[in-house]
């Protein structure tokens, strides 16, 4: 199994989370909104990060966007 994280990304901490009052829980990456959880979803990751610490907490937020570690995040070069 590769390692996850092989380029340190998380290192600089690029995910944040806000939860709002209503139990609402928004995810950022570099201080971008990328996803709203409500409801269940919203409950199952206030779990998760309660239970995570340091660079943990990133790894949950970036699994729970779900479009973190796809190998394709390199520019690509244009085709003609």
């Amino acid at each position: 199994m590769a390692p996850i994280d092989q380029r340190n990304i998380l290192d600089e901490e690029p995910f944040q989370y806000q939860v709002f009052k209503d139990h609402k829980v928004q995810i950022f990456w570099n201080k971008r909104p990328v996803m709203l959880l409500k409801g269940l979803a919203a409950q199952e990751l206030l779990k998760k990060l309660g239970k995570s610490e340091g660079k943990d907490i990133q790894l949950v937020l970036a699994k729970a966007t779900g479009n973190f570690k796809r190998g394709n995040e390199r520019a690509s070069k244009k085709k003609r």
